[in-house]
């Protein structure tokens, strides 16, 4: 059997743009991608905490260093400048790798800095 589990988040990024009249996708900093384990065109959920939007796209680069997390595309109607999303990429495992899987989890700050993270996600964990 197979699960499909949350391989690896982006935890309260802040969308840096937002482009309307992109083909479509999330642009995110090549270091932010590297550390969340993210390649170029990996399916992803975003969840936006301002305003509750969930939905699906998929990954490009934006430049290195940039602190970049871009809504491209229809995305852009779901997030402002500014929101705090959760980006999120999921895998299918063996039962038995899933049980012993740790995602990778990259909590943010506000300018798009990775924070130190208390461990794993339990219930009453609360970040940001």
């Amino acid at each position: 059997m197979f699960r499909e589990m949350m391989k690896s988040k982006l935890h309260l990024g802040a969308v840096t743009e937002a482009e309307f009249l992109y083909v479509g996708s999330v642009s995110i900093d090549e270091d932010l991608m590297d550390a969340a384990n993210l390649l170029t065109n990996e399916r992803v959920t975003v969840v936006n905490r301002n305003n509750g939007a969930r939905f699906e796209t998929y990954v490009i680069p934006a430049p290195r260093g940039s602190g970049s997390i871009c809504m491209n595309g229809p995305a852009a109607r779901l997030t402002q400048v500014g929101d705090r999303v959760l980006v999120i990429s999921y895998a299918m495992m063996e039962d038995s790798e899933a049980r012993k899987h740790k995602p990778i989890v990259v909590v943010l700050n506000e300018k798009n800095e990775p924070q130190p993270y208390p461990g794993e996600e339990q219930h009453g964990t609360t970040v940001g």
